[in-house]
């Protein structure tokens, strides 16, 4: 107990240290002078230095605050505040001397510069020295040997943590693909080419890599594809902003497209101080958008969604005064109108919808009272309660639909781009593809697959789809509305398609379980190979480079009310040729195998 670490003890201890490093500093910088033999004549010059000099360093040592700094943090920062101590200290006794110099003359003016450099040295050893002895004490090495690469700020951070056991790994090498850095040394250890990462792998039978560099996601892609080839099944990522610094690669980390025109500040003078209505508030887009929302200062968030958990589990999540909860179904006009008449929103995000192919497929008349009816109340009430704004989330497979959720999502577009009315509602439709992690994606149910231990199953080598982080899109779909002026169709620019199976190999690498394998299992009823974004080459970009407008041809609105109100009353097998009707550019996919 009496060597158990405390607060107090280690003040003291420094106190007391310092005390005894302030005394000798002193003491030897008058040796120093005087070679050894002080005369008798100095000696009340001696005893003034000592009392001043003492009460200057501690007070400033005090003011800023090293005694609070334990042995393990100290750095470069807190030995710049010490040289200031002894700066601060150095300056205000040459003032006080020059007003008392007559009283301790003579006085060998030099010893105050030998003790700012003896004292200097000392206290800064003193604090620096149980972090040398334990960096030269052998340790047993813990866990399981690494890399680190990048010989950076942040690999010194990770070398540090390896040597405090944060993590159940020993560094054996740090390598940088980087000439001017190749050669030199990173906290002891020399800073090797990554062309050595084979012979260090097979030396040291290394499996994990600890990546400590400030990189765009293309930048880790190629990383990562380097090292996979060279051997390595274990990634991991140092970050400074996360409250867990070093973490796993994730998939979302390879493949999500980062805009770089996202500007919070259009956003935030969007939706500051409005009420906002968000249709599926609890859903995975709904959910985000609900959040975004609340983070850029709207008055108050109506959250709508006929999901009991979904609802709940976002109201879980936010917590927030400024929010409503509503469990109604949009579909169902009367008990929706209330909430119009009781809340008068100003912008109405409307992200409600069935989502999901196949199921939309075999229950093709809920798809059609959902996705459409849904809509057409949603605009039919913002445009009858005066809402300023109407945001449709659409998706990428209303383009040249083959299958029911498709085209019912092309619809919507129809009629919502169709109801604006000049000066009064403006409405405008979103389209963008794949979230990353979001309900409907194939990457939840990968990794569903890989805990279970089973084949991961793709429905075809050659598939293709966008994806985006979930928050990224939602982002850029308020920017989009932010500089809408109705009856435009955004889409957002969601990079490079990914090959679904690409993906899954990746997943199946980062879960270290490649022998599970991959399952091709055939094109699901309705499901496209390539699913599309842009289908004009004369689309529009905006002042935004990830955000275009595209061309949606005029519709008769009162024709597809006539054509709405048919599509309710048909049974399931007679929708796909009614929506046809509507979308002559719908191709229905139905049973395609790959």
């Amino acid at each position: 107990m009496i060597l158990q670490a405390t607060k107090l003890k280690r003040l003291l201890f420094f106190l007391a240290g310092d005390a005894i490093i302030f005394i000798v500093s002193i003491y030897f910088a008058y040796l120093l002078r005087f070679n050894g033999n002080i005369p008798d004549i100095f000696y009340n010059g001696f005893l003034f230095t000592l009392a001043l000099l003492l009460i200057l360093k501690f007070s400033f040592m005090w003011l800023f605050k090293i005694y609070k700094v334990p042995w393990r943090f100290f750095g470069l920062n807190e030995a710049r505040k010490i040289l200031l101590v002894h700066i601060c200290s150095l300056a205000i006794f040459i003032m006080v001397f020059f007003i008392v110099q007559d009283w301790i003359k003579p006085y060998p003016q030099s010893v105050i510069w030998i003790d700012f450099v003896i004292s200097c040295l000392l206290v800064g050893m003193l604090r620096i020295s149980k972090r040398i002895f334990l960096d030269f004490s052998p340790k047993p090495h813990r866990g399981e040997p690494c890399i680190v690469y990048g010989a950076t700020t942040k690999a010194i951070h990770v070398l540090n943590g390896l040597k405090q056991g944060y993590l159940d790994f020993y560094a054996v090498a740090v390598v940088d693909a980087r000439p001017d850095l190749i050669g030199t040394y990173c906290d002891g250890f020399l800073v090797q080419d990554k062309s050595e990462i084979p012979s260090i792998i097979k030396e040291y039978n290394v499996k994990t890599a600890i990546i400590a560099l400030a990189i765009t996601q293309d930048e880790l892609q190629v990383i990562f594809d380097e090292l996979t080839a060279q051997g390595i099944r274990d990634f991991k990522r140092f970050s400074m902003v996360e409250n867990n610094p070093i973490k796993d690669i994730s998939i979302e980390d390879l493949l999500a497209r980062k805009p770089k025109d996202l500007n919070p500040d259009i956003i935030a003078n969007f939706l500051k101080d409005k009420v906002v209505l968000v249709t599926g508030g609890g859903g995975s887009i709904g959910s985000e958008i609900c959040k975004q929302c609340l983070k850029f200062g709207v008055k108050q968030l109506i959250m709508v969604d006929h999901s009991e958990y979904n609802l709940y589990a976002i109201g879980e999540n936010t917590k927030d005064k400024r929010t409503v909860s509503k469990l109604v179904n949009i579909t169902h006009e009367k008990d929706f109108e209330k909430i119009f008449a009781e809340y008068k929103p100003q912008i109405v995000i409307h992200a409600a919808a069935y989502k999901h192919v196949p199921l939309c497929e075999f229950n093709p008349r809920p798809a059609v009272i959902n996705n459409i009816i849904g809509t057409k109340k949603v605009v039919d009430l913002s445009k009858k309660y005066g809402v300023k704004k109407v945001v449709m989330i659409s998706s990428d497979k209303a383009v040249r639909p083959t299958n029911i959720m498709g085209t019912t999502k092309r619809v919507c577009e129809l009629y919502a781009l169709n109801s604006n009315e000049s000066g009064n509602c403006e409405i405008v439709c979103v389209r963008f593809g794949n979230v990353l992690g979001s309900s409907g994606s194939v990457i939840p149910k990968f990794k569903d697959q890989i805990e279970k231990n089973k084949a991961l199953s793709v429905t075809h080598p050659d598939i293709t789809r966008y994806f985006m982080l979930t928050s990224e899109a939602c982002q850029l779909v308020l920017q989009a509305a932010s500089i809408a002026k109705g009856g435009e169709l955004f889409v957002l620019d969601m990079g490079e398609p990914v090959k679904i199976v690409d993906l899954a190999k990746k997943m199946l690498l980062l879960s270290n379980k490649e022998h599970l394998g991959i399952e091709f299992v055939g094109l699901r009823p309705g499901e496209k190979l390539y699913e599309e974004l842009l289908i004009n080459p004369n689309d529009v970009q905006t002042k935004f480079e990830s955000i275009f407008v595209t061309h949606s041809d005029p519709y008769d609105l009162n024709l597809l009310n006539s054509q709405i109100s048919k599509l309710c009353e048909l049974k399931d097998d007679e929708i796909a040729t009614a929506l046809k009707d509507i979308v002559p550019e719908f191709k229905h996919a139905l049973n395609q195998k790959g």
